[in-house]
C-alpha cells in the first residue's frame, strides 16, 4: 500500500499537536497542583501565626495580672515582716539559703515546752508562711544552752524544734513542709550562759529558715531593712 507524502505530513502534524496538547495539559496540572500546595502552605502558616499571636496575647495578659498581684503581695509581705519586727522583736534577714527568722521563741531550762508568751508570734509566723511561702520548705533549728553533755543537748534541741513543728501544724501548716534539726549548744547567743544566768534563755531557742530558691518573685523578695 502506498501513502502519499501529504498524508504523511498531515499525520505527523496531528501527532505533534496531540503530543503538544498532552505536554501542555500535564504542565498545567502540575502548575495547578503546585499553586494549590503553595496556597495550602500559606493558609497553614497564617493559621499558625494567628494561633501564636493569640497564645502570646493570653500569656501577656496573664503575666500582667501576675505581676500586679505579685507587687501587691510584696508590699503586703513587707508590712507583715515589719509587724513581726515591731510587735515581737523578730530579726529577719534574706540570706543565700533563704529567709532567716530569729524570733523570741525561747525555752525554760531543761525544757522543750512552748511558753504561752511565745504562741502569738508562732501563730503570726504560720500565717506569713501560709500566705506568702506556701510551696517553700521551712527548717526549724533548735538550740540549747551549754549545760550538760553535747549528746544530751543535741537531743534536747531537736525535741524543741519538733515541739514547735507540731504547734505550727495546729496553726495550719503541713507537716511535710516543716523540717527540724537540733544543733545543741552550738551557735550560742550568750557564751557560757546557762540555767538562770543572764541571757541563758537566748541560748535555749528555735530559729527558722524559709527556703526561697525557685519560688515566685514574692518569695524571693527581700524585705526592706534587716
Amino acid at each position: 500500500m502506498r501513502f502519499h507524502s501529504g498524508s504523511l505530513i498531515a499525520c505527523a502534524t496531528t501527532i505533534s499537536l496531540l503530543s503538544g496538547c498532552a505536554t501542555t495539559g500535564a504542565l498545567r496540572r502540575a502548575t495547578d497542583q503546585e499553586n494549590a500546595a503553595i496556597a495550602a502552605q500559606a493558609t497553614a502558616q497564617q493559621t499558625a501565626l494567628a494561633s501564636e499571636r493569640a497564645e502570646r496575647a493570653a500569656s501577656d495578659s496573664a503575666l500582667r495580672q501576675e505581676v500586679g498581684a505579685v507587687r501587691g503581695d510584696v508590699a503586703a509581705l513587707r508590712t507583715e515582716l515589719q509587724s513581726l519586727r515591731t510587735d515581737f522583736g523578730a530579726k529577719i534577714a534574706s540570706l543565700e539559703d533563704g529567709m532567716h527568722f530569729a524570733m523570741p521563741v525561747n525555752f525554760d531550762f531543761n525544757a522543750a515546752t512552748i511558753r504561752d508568751a511565745d504562741t502569738p508570734v508562732l501563730a503570726r509566723f504560720a500565717h506569713v508562711v501560709q500566705q506568702y511561702y506556701p510551696q517553700s520548705k521551712v527548717t526549724i533549728e533548735g538550740f540549747a544552752d551549754p549545760a550538760g553533755s553535747t549528746r544530751y543537748n543535741l537531743g534536747l534541741s531537736a525535741k524543741r524544734a519538733k515541739t514547735v513543728r507540731d504547734y505550727l501544724v495546729t496553726q495550719g501548716l503541713m507537716a511535710d513542709q516543716l523540717n527540724t534539726v537540733g544543733y545543741g549548744k552550738t551557735r550560742l547567743v550568750t557564751p557560757k550562759a546557762w540555767g538562770d544566768k543572764p541571757g541563758a534563755d537566748l541560748n535555749r531557742r528555735v530559729v527558722f529558715v524559709i527556703e526561697s530558691k525557685g519560688q515566685q518573685a514574692v518569695a524571693l523578695a527581700a524585705p526592706d531593712g534587716q
